[in-house]
């Protein structure tokens, strides 16, 4: 793991974390696949309507909480961004060059690398769905899938 002094911007702060994490655990449902390979490549925000499609790949054992999901749902995708760092508690994005505190950006650089993206069901195919609006890397770990019953239909 990176010192907390490695890597930063100009202006940017790490703090050195605590220990072992060991206040939960997450059960990962399966990957995400994406067009992206590298974060530099992930767009910053994914697009639901107009995006590239993109996979979840469900453990098999999970298929049947798919019931009841269909195509053209909006569905809240939440996903771990395991190449993330988690210790900056501030960050100079490269978009504005201005310091600022984690917890106001979407950065995946956190301390816990949760991530939350709105997508729009393509097809479901046994523990495959295809959708659109993803912005993370390939082999993304996935946490979980929620309907989003405000997106527009």
């Amino acid at each position: 793991m990176d010192t907390p002094d490695s890597g930063l911007r100009e202006g940017e702060a790490a703090v050195t974390l605590p220990g072992e994490p060991a206040d939960a655990a997450l059960r990962f449902i399966g990957r995400i696949r994406t067009p992206w390979r590298e974060r530099a490549a992930c767009p910053r925000r994914g697009d639901p309507e107009a995006g590239p499609p993109c996979r979840l790949e469900l453990d098999p054992l999970w298929e049947p909480a798919l019931e009841g999901l269909a195509p053209g749902d909006a569905v809240q995708v939440l996903y771990w961004m395991h190449e993330a760092r988690r210790d900056l508690v501030s960050q100079v994005p490269r978009h504005s060059g201005r310091r600022t505190g984690t917890f106001a950006l979407r950065s995946p650089v956190r301390p816990n690398p949760i991530a939350s993206s709105v997508a729009r069901i393509l097809a479901i195919d046994g523990p495959v769905v295809t959708l659109r609006g993803l912005d993370c890397l390939d082999g993304t770990p996935l946490l979980d899938l929620k309907p989003d019953h405000g997106a527009a239909t």
